[in-house]
């Protein structure tokens, strides 16, 4: 028999006390807000100059109204297009500008050979 006890027998350690002596974390949002009249607000934060809030699983701009990811990215795609075609029609009127000036510039070229050879014949004329 050892003279100081069995060494290799350590002491039980205590309970851990636990986290939290309340119970409030074990109520669902609503009962707490009934039991202890806390009320508490959608998430809001501030980003950028630009306020938004959690409502429904999404983050939702306060100022903004509520406008679905879906359909940010719809319209996205639709300024995309419009911007596609506004190309479009500024290249048609750039050739359409073009074949113009092509067209003023020959009706004058041919209106200054018309005159003359209206000033030729008038001299012919006279001789």
């Amino acid at each position: 028999m050892p003279l100081f006890g069995n060494t290799f027998s350590p002491k039980k350690t205590p309970p851990r006390r636990s986290a939290s002596l309340s119970n409030l974390h074990t109520l669902d949002r609503s009962t707490r807000e009934i039991e202890l009249g806390l009320e508490y607000g959608a998430p809001v934060m501030n980003i950028g100059g630009q306020s938004l809030k959690f409502e429904d699983g999404q983050w939702i701009s306060d100022s903004g109204g509520s406008v679905s990811a879906k359909e940010v990215q719809k319209l996205k795609k639709r300024n995309l297009q419009l911007e596609e075609e506004n190309n479009l029609l500024r290249l048609k009127i750039d050739i359409l500008l073009d074949m113009l000036s092509e067209t003023t510039a020959e009706s004058h070229l041919m209106a200054k050979e018309l005159e003359e050879m209206r000033e030729e014949n008038q001299t012919k004329r006279k001789k």
